[in-house]
């Protein structure tokens, strides 16, 4: 591969930027429309998927395909197995309200995590300098730090039994423990995986996938991160599983730069952000008394506090629940 004089990418066209925006933009939109309306939910990721696996996917992610992988076939499903089971969540209270469901929301999460960290193991293990599966790949320390930064995340998953759903006409499946700073180390390490093992795919699968995910978190629905994350997740993974060439072979795809200093560089980043992430979720945990296990973590900060107020009724947000006093003040 030729390596051009750039950091992450090779040059970007204006019509590349455009597209960029337009998959951004789509990925948003749809994630609210199917979000808003249970029959735009059910007709997207029920019907669609049946019909684009009898008709589309064995041709358009067959052998040689850039798609082609057992690990862009197993996101495929997983994602969907991933939206359909929040929505059972959300639209049936009595399985919303039954402890060992609330565990599938992060295992499904966790599932998803770990798969990525066995392909960056995986792809640090083949000493690859070429193309594989129809992508460029090298291989190298990049991969197996990436790696460990997946585990991390993976381990600094919390309030397993906090997801609530909430009482709004959306009924979004809400996860106050999942709080912003986990969220950007997970999107910096995921960006970091894509750019590893699938760098020509990183322009739009990593930064505008992450991206269409982490604004609504943000901005539109605080709480429902995950909830956001599967939906675009698998919206996008089921178009790329159907055109595959959009990301690899069309005029508006967009190369990495196969540098080794900018593989490096975002695993390293990635790494010390989960860290991060880690020494601080290590601290709360001694310095609070919180068993990670049973426990929401993060209950003494305002961004917990906000998104439990805006999504739960007046009673609920004034009982124990919502607000369990601090170890301290127990003792």
């Amino acid at each position: 591969m030729e390596h051009r004089d750039v950091f992450l990418f090779a040059s970007i066209p204006w019509y590349s930027w455009v597209a960029w925006f337009v998959v951004l933009g789509a990925l948003i939109g749809l994630n609210q429309l199917t979000r808003r309306f249970r029959w735009a939910g059910l007709a997207i990721f029920v019907a669609l998927p049946i019909i684009l696996t009898i008709f589309v996917w064995p041709t358009s992610a067959g052998a040689g395909s850039s798609t082609g992988t057992w690990f862009h076939w197993v996101k495929v499903y997983s994602a969907l197995a991933g939206v359909l089971g929040f929505m059972a969540l959300r639209y049936h209270p009595r399985l919303a309200a039954r402890k060992w469901a609330l565990c599938f929301p992060p295992l499904i999460l966790a599932i998803n995590i770990l798969e990525a960290c066995i392909r960056d193991f995986q792809v640090g293990g083949m000493h690859a300098n070429g193309m594989v599966d129809g992508v460029y790949m090298l291989s190298g320390p990049w991969n197996w730090m990436n790696g460990v930064a997946g585990l991390l995340n993976l381990l600094t998953i919390c309030g397993w039994f906090g997801i609530f759903i909430s009482r709004d006409k959306s009924k979004d499946m809400i996860w106050p423990d999942m709080l912003w700073f986990w969220i950007i180390a997970y999107d910096l390490w995921n960006f970091a995986y894509v750019y590893n093992c699938v760098g020509d795919h990183s322009f739009y699968a990593g930064a505008a996938l992450l991206i269409s995910c982490t604004i609504p978190a943000f901005f539109i629905k605080k709480g429902a991160w995950l909830q956001h994350r599967a939906g675009t997740l698998a919206l996008w993974m089921m178009f790329t599983m159907a055109v595959p060439a959009f990301v690899t072979d069309s005029r508006f795809s967009v190369d990495a730069s196969g540098s080794p200093v900018a593989l490096f560089t975002v695993s390293a980043v990635a790494l010390l952000a989960n860290v991060a992430v880690a020494a601080y979720q290590l601290r709360t945990i001694i310095r609070r008394r919180r068993n990670p296990l049973t426990d929401e973590l993060y209950t003494q900060l305002p961004a917990f506090q906000q998104v439990v107020a805006q999504n739960r009724g007046p009673r609920e947000v004034a009982g124990p629940v919502a607000h369990p006093q601090p170890a301290t003040a127990r003792s």
